[in-house]
């Protein structure tokens, strides 16, 4: 989308414990801003400080935002289906399992 971005994923653990959400989110929004304004030579925020995040809760659950994330580009008129996205990736086995 080329105003938000959606992530699925199942935190790792170090020798604290759980690697936290705003963590991952942290560090994911720090280095894709410095990867995107060394590529566009510019310097500065490239994401808002807002996010929001969500514990999903079971398997039926899962289903549904996998779907929700995968739809959203053809939702949006960006996409005839979700495999012409550029943007999208995401694990094929890993998607047939929940599917």
């Amino acid at each position: 989308m080329p105003d938000h971005v959606h992530v699925i994923c199942n935190p790792l653990s170090d020798e604290n414990g759980p690697i936290s959400i705003p963590e991952i989110t942290r560090t994911i929004k720090s280095e894709s801003a410095h990867r995107i304004n060394k590529t566009l030579g510019r310097a500065g925020h490239v994401w808002q400080d807002e996010s929001f995040d969500h514990v999903l809760r079971g398997d039926e659950s899962l289903r549904k935002k996998v779907a929700y994330v995968l739809e959203n580009p053809v939702r949006a008129g960006l996409a005839v289906s979700a495999e012409d996205y550029r943007w999208l990736w995401w694990d094929q086995a890993l998607v047939e399992r929940i599917a």
